[in-house]
């Protein structure tokens, strides 16, 4: 078998520090799982996008910022959440191919997997401290340049979709009184 890697996000949306996430896991085996994690998960301020519009978005971001034939290497897998910690990572098995090594920055991720002795690579993060999804809705809601933190796909591709007005409208719910 190639090597197959395993990377798992909500990508809530997809911002800089994922692409190069994903350019390092590329550099690194032969193809490439994204998880699409949280995919039953939808209009929460958490959770904005659908797994469709994610995939959307990876999909373009990848043609413009990678290489368009990059794709053929990466298979997009939308993964729903299960409720139960210790079940999550055999959840995954059921829906992915094989893989031999997953690459994560997060530590609950990383004892999940750890503990079914599966290899974890941590990809090099790139300024954490500004580039999160958090940081993009977060910017998006109260209206501060958040086009920074993203591809232009990206930002194409949420304007199109009247994302930044659905970010603002939940946010603005969770914060009333």
């Amino acid at each position: 078998m190639a090597k197959r890697g395993l990377f798992v996000g909500r990508f809530q949306p997809l911002h800089k520090g994922h692409i190069n996430s994903i350019k390092y896991c590329l550099d690194n085996v032969d193809e490439l799982v994204l998880v699409i994690g949280s995919s039953d998960k939808s209009y929460e301020f958490k959770n904005p996008f659908t797994a469709g519009e994610r995939i959307e978005i990876i999909r373009a971001t990848i043609c413009k910022e990678i290489k368009k034939d990059t794709l053929q290497n990466i298979i997009l897998i939308p993964v729903p959440d299960i409720g139960v910690h210790k079940l999550w990572t055999h959840n995954i098995d059921l829906m992915v191919p094989r893989y031999n090594v997953v690459f994560t920055n997060d530590t609950f991720t990383t004892m999940l997997f750890k503990e079914r002795s599966i290899e974890t690579i941590h990809p090099e993060l790139i300024s954490r401290e500004k580039l999160s999804a958090t940081e993009v809705r977060y910017r998006i809601a109260n209206n501060r340049n958040w086009k920074e933190l993203v591809s232009a796909e990206t930002a194409r591709i949420i304007e199109e979709i009247n994302g930044i007005e659905r970010i603002k409208t939940i946010y603005n719910i969770n914060h009333q009184n």
